[in-house]
């Protein structure tokens, strides 16, 4: 998009909008009842051409300072990306501001010269017309500035899309930025209406009723005074019963327009609405829309969440499919890991996070070799310091998941599932509270599921005596409110049990 090609669309649409204004102003309110002789029409032909100059300068100074930031965005090879914001707002206020610039330079440009030049040309004898006609003629010309003005907006908008389209087009190569968000609204649909509705429907009668005016007053009517005060009743019942009608068209409008965005709103924060879809016109559509909308979403999210839980689970299986002395070890952990955080009063958001953090916690066993990993005698030294590398590999394995942010709350579960409450765990020796509260909880079910599970060199102890053993760890192997969760958890369930089998 050049702006010589903006500039000259622009331009087109102004001065055809404002011939027409002028000419139907001249035509209908000044020429016809006034019946200048040659000479007078000339003088006053002189009069419009003099304050149609002075308004094309005025407005063209403010128009330039409006187009400004365009104009440098569109001349220049490479904007800058606070020169394409500012280019983008303005191109936003630049329908509203073209309406501005018509109700003010444009009109006060024409209407304040020509009533002055036309005073002055009475007083000196070139025109013969009563000063009341100028008054009618401010008023005529107000409307038709305000008739050209919205004329002007509209014609105005459907230029500016494209240009707000190309900018936000440049923004995104350029800067890999959206700059078309955080736009406000300059205008609702409900002024819209209610200025657009109300000014057409007593435009026409004003103009009439203006025209009407100078015919009696050139022919001298005794009516005239009469007919004033039943126009201005017509025409406050038809401004009134207009902007009764503006506002019910626009409420008919507005309240779908706000059912949709409310329903955006609730979407943006997570929660899929189904809308209400009681209307009969194309909204109608466009709530079916919505909510098929919401309904894909829904199931696309469900879908997710499925392949999501089937990931983690598929993780640990392959793990345990490797050494089936272990298997079903990081369902175990999860599930016991569930129970600590739930006793402990954890949101369900995080005990998600820490179901899915077990099932992955020994993931690092993948890089230990089979040698080692299921080796049936004791491990040497060496071997042992090469176990203890698993939370680290596996830690390493995780974080090559994108995008890292849903991989990121598990890793400390993963890293640290191993310190211990005392300090003297691996791989970093943290102690108490340093350790991740996923590492502490993983820790105390990890160490419960290896003392209850059965090996191939031994046979796992029983959960009483394992929940023993774990309560004599407090404070230096385990946490001690963790493992007091456990063990409240594991009670209530053994009495749930026997009241059950009773």
């Amino acid at each position: 998009m050049s702006y010589n090609k903006l500039a000259t669309k622009l331009t087109i649409n102004h001065l055809i909008g404002s011939i027409i204004a002028v000419l139907s102003f001249c035509s209908i309110f000044m020429l016809p009842p006034l019946q200048f002789s040659f000479q007078e029409a000339l003088i006053f032909l002189g009069i419009v051409a003099i304050s149609f100059t002075l308004m094309l300068t005025m407005e063209y100074s403010v128009y330039s300072k409006h187009i400004s930031p365009i104009k440098k965005v569109l001349k220049a090879a490479f904007p800058s990306l606070t020169e394409l914001e500012a280019a983008y707002q303005c191109a936003q206020r630049f329908p509203l501001l073209s309406f501005q610039r018509i109700m003010v330079p444009h009109f006060a440009g024409i209407t304040a010269p020509a009533s002055v030049l036309t005073i002055l040309a009475i007083q000196l004898g070139g025109l013969d017309i009563p000063y009341y006609f100028i008054a009618i003629a401010c008023v005529a010309a107000l409307l038709i500035a305000f008739m050209h003005g919205m004329i002007e907006y509209f014609l105005t908008s459907i230029i500016m899309r494209q240009i707000l389209n190309y900018l936000k087009e440049k923004g995104t190569e350029l800067y890999k930025k959206d700059i078309s968000k955080g736009t406000t609204i300059l205008l609702t649909i409900k002024k819209k209406f209610q200025i657009s509705v109300a000014f057409l429907s007593v435009f026409p009668m004003l103009l009439f009723a203006a025209a009407t005016t100078l015919r009696l007053y050139e022919f001298g009517s005794d009516l005239m005074t009469e007919y004033m005060v039943w126009a201005i009743v017509v025409v406050s019942f038809v401004l009134l019963f207009a902007l009764f009608g503006s506002s019910l068209l626009s409420r008919n409008i507005q309240e779908p327009l706000e059912l949709l965005q409310n329903g955006i709103r609730e979407v943006e924060k997570g929660n899929l609405v189904t809308l209400n879809n009681y209307y009969s016109d194309e909204f109608s559509h466009l709530i079916d829309g919505f909510n098929h909308m919401a309904d894909s979403i829904s199931e696309k999210e469900k879908m997710s969440e499925q392949l999501h839980e089937s990931f983690f689970t598929v993780f640990a299986a392959t793990l345990d499919a490797r050494d089936p002395y272990t298997a079903g070890h990081s369902l175990r952990v999860a599930e016991y890991a569930q129970h600590i955080g739930r006793t402990y009063g954890l949101p369900e958001s995080s005990l998600t996070l820490l179901k899915q953090s077990a099932l992955l916690h020994d993931i690092g066993k993948i890089g230990i070799r089979d040698k080692i990993l299921l080796k049936d005698g004791k491990l040497t030294e060496s071997e042992y310091e090469t176990i203890k590398l698993h939370p680290l590999i596996g830690e390493q394995i995780l974080q090559e998941i994108q995008p890292r942010e849903t991989i990121e709350p598990l890793l400390p579960g993963v890293r640290h599932h191993h310190e211990r409450y005392d300090g003297k765990g691996y791989p970093d020796q943290l102690a108490g509270k340093d350790i991740p509260m996923f590492g502490r909880i993983l820790a105390v079910a990890d160490a419960f599921d290896a003392m209850t599970s059965n090996r191939n060199y031994r046979k796992g102890i029983s959960f009483e005596r394992a929940i023993e053993i774990l309560k004599d760890g407090k404070g230096t192997q385990w946490d001690p409110s963790f493992v007091e969760a456990f063990a409240t958890w594991y009670e209530s369930d053994n009495k749930r049990n026997m009241a059950a089998n009773e």
